[in-house]
């Protein structure tokens, strides 16, 4: 079946796309915010993402087409532009980042298609994974699964300005169907957990609550440095050696630290590190309940993974903490939570495939109770775990 980027690349281009790339979107379960400084998480790809027809421009122009977003990107494989605040930084990003590991002597044309709404899947990852595939094949460079996350990683970090870890990247590159990725990000091993075969059935369940943020004009990259300040202060209080304020790391302060010096935190450092510490258990957890086939334990996890990324991670608008707590009281739904950094518009599940239909329908009526405007910008989606783009290059 034709994807809408390749009839939009005929009609623009008057001939067919020489190549489709393909990036899964991906879900984390439990683990969030955690990867920046060092933790571990758990997390799936999905089978929806970012799709691009792309063809080869000798001439070593970039020009790039979104049906998700207005006007036509353009730049020089050789000269590329400062950040501009628009969709394409992602692409102008993934650009500069390859450029200073592979010489690119090609440019390229495509259209870029998105199979679900904007917001809290990390689309920003997958839309830069699958640009990566598709201009690296153009010239004739093959990278390896950690190239591809770490200059993906490069390109979002260090070029458009967001404060990530590897979590999504990774997500979007290791994961294989029916398998719970379990990654340490400190020294990225990880594990495949397969699918137990006394695991009760699931599908994963996408509620849009319509809203849409930008994540690095939102309060993700404060967070993270409160974060970092905790830590910090950790350190001094506890009488060990720190370096810059930019390595701290939770994950190199114990538990035991946290708990002798937390009440000496300002209020707000030691809500971060209070989720930072206990998401980190609950990944441990989380991981051992899937590899037991224990799906309402792994969800009862998800559930408080949520709560803390309310409580003391203090992300999340009024309408995705609305959905939070009526997906925490529907019947069918094993655990979920915000997806993404939490500020943006979406949350997931993971459901029961028989209930599916009643966990949509009590969803949306509440749901649109308590915010009649989202009518027409809400949306559910049913997805399954999927291959990541590593697996399938």
């Amino acid at each position: 079946m034709a994807m809408h980027c390749e009839k939009k690349f005929y009609e623009i281009y008057s001939r067919d796309a020489e190549g489709l790339a393909f990036s899964p979107y991906r879900i984390c379960p439990i683990g969030a915010h955690s990867d920046h400084n060092l933790g571990k998480i758990t997390g799936l790809a999905i089978d929806k993402g970012i799709h691009i027809a792309f063809s080869c421009k000798k001439n070593g122009v970039i020009e790039m087409t979104s049906l998700q977003f207005p006007k036509r990107a353009q730049w020089h494989i050789r000269e590329i532009p400062p950040r501009t605040g628009d969709w394409a930084d992602y692409l102008r990003g993934a650009t500069w980042a390859l450029a200073k590991e592979h010489a690119l002597t090609m440019g390229m044309c495509g259209v870029i298609e998105g199979s679900l709404p904007i917001g809290g899947l990390s689309s920003s990852a997958a839309v830069i994974l699958a640009f990566l595939d598709a201009l690296a094949k153009i010239n004739g460079i093959r990278l390896t699964m950690s190239e591809l996350i770490a200059i993906a990683f490069d390109a979002e970090k260090n070029y458009v300005g967001v404060n990530v870890g590897t979590l999504d990247q990774s997500c979007e590159v290791l994961s294989r169907k029916d398998h719970l990725l379990y990654l340490d990000c400190r020294d990225n091993r990880y594990e495949l957990i397969p699918t137990h075969p006394d695991m009760k059935a699931y599908q994963i369940a996408i509620f849009f609550s319509g809203l849409e943020h930008s994540l690095a004009g939102s309060k993700y990259n404060m967070r993270v440095d409160e974060l970092r300040a905790g830590v910090y202060a950790l350190q001094a209080f506890s009488g060990a050696e720190y370096g810059k304020f930019s390595e701290a790391n939770a994950r190199d302060v114990s538990f035991s630290v946290y708990q002798a010096y937390k009440d000496r935190l300002p209020k707000q450092w030691q809500l971060r590190c209070e989720h930072w510490y206990t998401e980190y258990q609950r990944v441990e957890a989380g991981a051992e309940a899937w590899r037991r086939g224990d799906l309402e334990a792994y969800g009862r996890l998800s559930f408080e993974s949520g709560w803390s990324s309310i409580h003391n991670w203090e992300s999340g608008a009024p309408e995705q903490i609305k959905l939070y707590e009526i997906m925490r009281e529907t019947d069918g739904i094993y655990g979920g939570r915000f997806s993404g950094a939490g500020f943006k518009g979406c949350c997931m599940a993971l459901i029961d495939p028989d209930r599916a239909e009643t966990v949509a329908e009590t969803v949306e009526k509440k749901y649109l109770d308590a915010f009649p405007e989202m009518k027409g910008r809400y949306s559910f989606h049913i997805c399954r775990s999927a291959d990541g783009l590593g697996v399938t290059l």
